[in-house]
């Protein structure tokens, strides 16, 4: 049965700036085009925010800390606001966060998809684990549908006990936007992004645990003992940077947030992806894959 035209929807997303924030926006483009009435509550400041506003989406500013703590009795009750005054068809929730808070608020009073981007028992240990499991168990009732992005991410979550009604959507990219790289595409990237002409690896993603960082920057100087003038760059912004940078050593640079990607993939002579673990394939390899040419290169090690 198709989606009536006029459809109601309303995404909800804590994470400032991550490969959520670009799935969800390239779910508002897509369903803006269908014609639906869509609608984000997010942080001001997030990219999510931008890219509603690029959309002429409604936006409704929802502040919210990443875990859990003492300010969530707030951002269930603004959300439970938020809810009551776009009163949508469907509550889309993004994320542990969007999916704590959200799910908390309505409780299953009307349409709840929920998109957990990664499991979060998976992000911690010990107690926190357990009671971030014995959560998403329960919370798991007050959703129609938990979207995943890969059957290992559904599997996962299944053999944690979340039990629940399951939809599988891999992550996607724009091939138009991401199209294979020349040698004259790297120089040209290299000399906008001030770039070194040297033996380039990039590493894309938030800065956090989960995204291995830290590993790679250990293994970086027996990298530059082999590979002479190498570079790393880091792209992504988080609050594990404080604790990367005193890791960083020689032909390392963190170079912040980038609204697009592809100029800095262009310019790498790898992409890498040092991940301690990922809901599925990541839209960075997808994006590297798509751009690897003559000029550029991609390799994927097993990750644990």
């Amino acid at each position: 049965m198709n989606a009536p035209r006029d459809l109601s929807v309303l995404h909800v997303a804590q994470p400032p700036d991550s490969g959520v924030t670009n799935v969800a926006a390239t779910l508002l483009a897509d369903q803006v085009a269908r014609g639906w009435r869509v609608s984000v509550a997010a942080p001001q400041a997030s990219e999510l925010s931008q890219h509603a506003r690029r959309l002429d989406v409604r936006h409704l500013p929802w502040e919210a800390t990443r875990g859990p703590g003492p300010t969530l009795a707030a951002e269930i009750h603004r959300l439970t606001q938020v809810v009551e005054e776009v009163d949508p068809d469907l509550v889309h929730l993004h994320s542990a966060k969007a999916g704590l808070a959200g799910r908390l608020a309505i409780r299953r009073r009307r349409a709840t998809v929920f998109q957990p981007h990664a499991w979060s028992f998976e992000a911690v240990v010990g107690a926190v684990r357990h009671a971030t499991l014995g959560w998403e168990r329960i919370g798991a009732r007050w959703a129609d549908a938990i979207v995943c992005v890969s059957h290992d991410e559904r599997l996962r979550g299944q053999a944690a006990g979340v039990r629940g009604r399951y939809a599988e959507i891999p992550n996607g990219i724009d091939l138009d936007a991401f199209r294979p790289a020349t040698h004259e595409d790297r120089a040209q990237a290299r000399d906008v992004l001030g770039l070194e002409d040297g033996p380039t690896a990039m590493l894309l993603g938030r800065l956090f645990p989960q995204k291995g960082q830290d590993t790679m920057l250990r293994a970086w100087p027996s990298v530059r003992a082999r590979v002479a003038g190498a570079q790393l760059v880091l792209v992504g912004v988080g609050l594990e940077r404080r604790l990367l940078e005193p890791m960083a050593t020689e032909g390392v640079r963190f170079a912040g947030s980038a609204r697009d990607v592809a100029p800095w993939i262009a310019a790498a002579d790898v992409v890498t992806l040092p991940s301690r673990w990922e809901a599925g394939l990541t839209l960075a390899a997808m994006e590297a894959m798509a751009m690897a040419g003559k000029a550029t290169g991609t390799y994927n090690a097993p990750m644990g």
